[in-house]
Parts: C-alpha cells; sequence; structure tokens
C-alpha cells in the first residue's frame, strides 16, 4: 500500500497546523490551524468574515492546494486538541471535503463554536466524537484503522492520532507533555505508544512538535504550576488591594487552580473576557470540570464592565479578577485595564498575576512588552512566569523515540530554527537527514512507500 504524506503547514512557523497522510486510496487530515500572529498584525481583522483565499495569501491558515496532488479521497478530518493553531481554519476549508470531523467530545464541542461563527462558508460536515482509547475504521478497504491516544497538553482532551496501516502506523505527535500527574484527566499514556512501537511492521512514520526540543531537560507536570501559582497567591493573602491574575483562557488546569486558590486567601474569583467564558464554561457544561456555583463567567464587554463596577464598589481586595490578555492582545481584558479603558482603577502596589510565558513570536513579544510596560505605569507589581509548558523538552522527546522505534521522522510545529534542535537529537540516535529523517517545508509531498 503507498504511503504518502503532505505537509501542508505548520512546518516553517508556529500556527497554521495541517498535515495530510494518504494510505492507499484514503486520506486522513491532521489539523487545521490558524497562525493568529499573522491576524493579529492587521488591524480590526474579522476571520469569520473573510473568504479563505484571502486568509491564505495573509498566511494565517493552510494553503491546501497541495491536496489536489494527493491521489486519494479525504475520509476524516482529524484535530488534534481545541487550540486555535490545530483548529482554527476548520471553519474555513472544511468544507472543500466530503469528510466528517473527528475528535474528542471537547474538541468537537470548540469545533462546532467556531463552524457557528463563520459568516462565510456553510460549513454540513458531520462532527464525530470519539474518546481518547478508541478507534474506528478508516475508508472502505478494512485495512487502515484510526485510534486516538491519551497525552497531557495544556488543554483538555488533548489526543496524538495513529494512523494504523498494512506498512506500519504512522503517529501524528503534535502537541503534548509527558505529564505523568495532571492536574485534570488521565496521565499520558506511555503504555499504549510502547505497544504500538512493538506491534506489527511497528511505526512507519512519527510527526513530531519540536517546540522545546533545544531546551534540555524534561518539562515539569502542571502540578508544579499549580503549587508555584499556590506559593505566589497565598504570599498575596493579607494584601488587601487589588489582585488580578491572566493566564489561557483554554488552560482549564490553571483556572480551575486560580478559581480554588483565590478561595483559599479570602477572595472571590470571577472570570472575564470572551474566550475565558468560552473555553471554561463549556468544559463546566461537558463536565470536564465542577466549579462553585457562585463562579462568575463573564464574557460580552457591558456584562465584564458591569462586574468592574460591582467589583470596585464592593471593593477591590474581596475579588481576584482572572481575564484575557496574557499575551497583551490588544482588544483582551488585561491590555484594556492597563489603558485604563474600564471601570476596574489599577492602583500602586496592586498585584498582576501572569501564568503564562510570552509566546515567542515577535508579535506576541511586543504585545506583551507593551501592556506590561502600561501596567508599570499605573503602579502595578508584576508576578512573571508562573507556568510549564505544554510541550516536551528534550528528555520526553528521547522516551518517545526509545518508546516508538519509528522508521521515519518527519519533524514539525516550528520554522527551520526551531526544528534544528531535534534533527541534532535525531541524529543522536542514528537517524539521518535525506534518509529516515525529512526536515520539509509547507506545501511539500512525502513518499514513504512506493
Amino acid at each position: 500500500m503507498e504511503i504518502e504524506i503532505a505537509t501542508i503547514g505548520g512546518y516553517e512557523e508556529v500556527g497554521r497546523q495541517m498535515t495530510a497522510v494518504r494510505a492507499g486510496d484514503d486520506v486522513v487530515i491532521f489539523d487545521m490551524g490558524l497562525n493568529l500572529s499573522q491576524v493579529l498584525i492587521h488591524d480590526n481583522v474579522e476571520t469569520e468574515r473573510m473568504h479563505s483565499l484571502d486568509l491564505i495569501d495573509m498566511g494565517a491558515i493552510p494553503d491546501d492546494r497541495i491536496m489536489s496532488d494527493l491521489e486519494g479521497d479525504v475520509k476524516a478530518i482529524v484535530p488534534t486538541h481545541g487550540h486555535l493553531d490545530h483548529i482554527g481554519a476548520i471553519s474555513k476549508l472544511a468544507h472543500r471535503y466530503n469528510a466528517p470531523v473527528v475528535a474528542t467530545p471537547f474538541t468537537i464541542e470548540l469545533v462546532k463554536q467556531q463552524i457557528e461563527g463563520e459568516q462565510k462558508f456553510g460549513v454540513e460536515n458531520d462532527l464525530v466524537k470519539m474518546d481518547a482509547g478508541e478507534t474506528m475504521s478508516i475508508g472502505d478497504s478494512g485495512k487502515v484503522d484510526l485510534e486516538f491516544v491519551n497525552v497531557t497538553h495544556s488543554i483538555i482532551d488533548a489526543i496524538n492520532p495513529v494512523l494504523h496501516t498494512p506498512e506500519g502506523a504512522v503517529v501524528y505527535g503534535l502537541d503534548k507533555r509527558m505529564d505523568h500527574t495532571p492536574v485534570i484527566g488521565d496521565p499520558i499514556d506511555m503504555e499504549r505508544f510502547r505497544e504500538i512501537g512493538r506491534e506489527g511492521k511497528g511505526v512507519l512514520c512519527y510527526i513530531e512538535d519540536c517546540t522545546n526540543a533545544n531546551k534540555k531537560g524534561r518539562t515539569p507536570s502542571e502540578n508544579v504550576a499549580r503549587e508555584h501559582l499556590r506559593d505566589v497567591l497565598y504570599s498575596m493573602e493579607d494584601y488587601d488591594g487589588g489582585i488580578v491574575a491572566t493566564t489561557f483562557s483554554s488552560h482549564i488546569a490553571r483556572v480551575t487552580s486560580l478559581v480554588e486558590f483565590a478561595k483559599d486567601i479570602g477572595r472571590q474569583p470571577v472570570l472575564l473576557g470572551r474566550s475565558m467564558e468560552k473555553y471554561s464554561g463549556t468544559a463546566e457544561r461537558l463536565d470536564f470540570v465542577d466549579f462553585p456555583d457562585d463562579l462568575g463567567m463573564f464574557g460580552h464587554r457591558k456584562s465584564v464592565d458591569r462586574t468592574f463596577k460591582r467589583i470596585m464598589n464592593e471593593g477591590k481586595e474581596n475579588f481576584l479578577p482572572v481575564v484575557t490578555g496574557h499575551q497583551g492582545e490588544p482588544r483582551a481584558m488585561l491590555t484594556r485595564m492597563a489603558r485604563g479603558e474600564t471601570p476596574y482603577e489599577l492602583d500602586d502596589g496592586d498585584k498582576v498575576v501572569f501564568s503564562a510565558r510570552v509566546i515567542p513570536e515577535p508579535t506576541n513579544e511586543g504585545q506583551r512588552y507593551q501592556a506590561e510596560k502600561l501596567l508599570g505605569m499605573q503602579g502595578a507589581r508584576i508576578y512573571d512566569d508562573i507556568h510549564v509548558s505544554g510541550h516536551m523538552n528534550q528528555e520526553g522527546h528521547y522516551e518517545m523515540l526509545d518508546a516508538l522505534q519509528p522508521q521515519n521522522i518527519i519533524p514539525a510545529h516550528q520554522d527551520l530554527k526551531g526544528l534544528s534542535g531535534y534533527v541534532n537529537l535525531c541524529e543522536s540516535e542514528g537517524y539521518k537527514m535525506g534518509r529516515d529523517l525529512h526536515v520539509s517545508r509547507n506545501g511539500n509531498l512525502i513518499q514513504l512507500v512506493d
């Protein structure tokens, strides 16, 4: 059976991930993501109103025209998790393919919300839920199966999909951290990865996220970030001014910790911002998390400003707002607070807790710098970098290679500089560029089996 891989997006940048695997006549697409930084550099861009071709020209979504060179039919579109760099282009591209979107329940719900907000295209693809640990048949041959293996990341309900073919397994390894003690959900299923490495013809190809491949050691568990956050917030228990926290809205485990520790220090937590309400509200509706009954979530700007007025009237010392804006996004809540555009007034000595790192990309770095400067001008004291990454450092990569023993490797999720550390790591394990280690670019085809 012929096996061919199209590296469509995310092989020259972090963002707009998209990869297609052809096994015989059956094609499976993994991820259809958005490159948010390409959107943010344009003022007042509303992607939901834009045509896909304009977004492709902007570099915001994958250029999927290479799909016409794959001699097969798309049988499934499989996003690995609910981050926008993996699902943000589904509403723009999925309608081109007569195939269902297959994902875990939380991811499917987020995809559904993306589609409902789309104002340019009618997306009528079936949405199929599949849990980690389950398998489904792909195509009519009965020889290709899709399996979901549970992984841990900075969003709940993440998986690595595995396409089982007669020539061996293709493991799509984006995105994960090797967390054996997660705050929410099950640990990464390393036992299953080791089994896949030993089954049948083994692993034909491993496509891997290289975000932290230049960093030594291992990525700590989310529990490490949780204890760091606990220590920081408990140290503020006697402070009688304002405390504001921000983190990734999609990081439900981190939001849960913030809510819990706010209660512990005698403050009422409240979640503010559209994406904060979206992700946490969805997680609560699907029973991934059980928030306190009195937890407020407000996304609409008028509702947020009313909440800020209530906080000011009742005393900032009684509340802990958890807001959007950890990257300094211009329209996010924290940036509006820093510019003095909300009823919430920052005073000298007020604490701002960034439970997130700056995404290492020039647009984010510039926006975050500006936001921190504006906060500092109002007298805010900044607590930074209370975070652990959702991606594996070097030792996690070594462990995955040892578990899977792949015949071929394709590095992804970075530019060439970011891929270099992973290339060196693979070469130290006996792989060779141009033979079984395939460094690709967007729009390329890699023939693994003729």
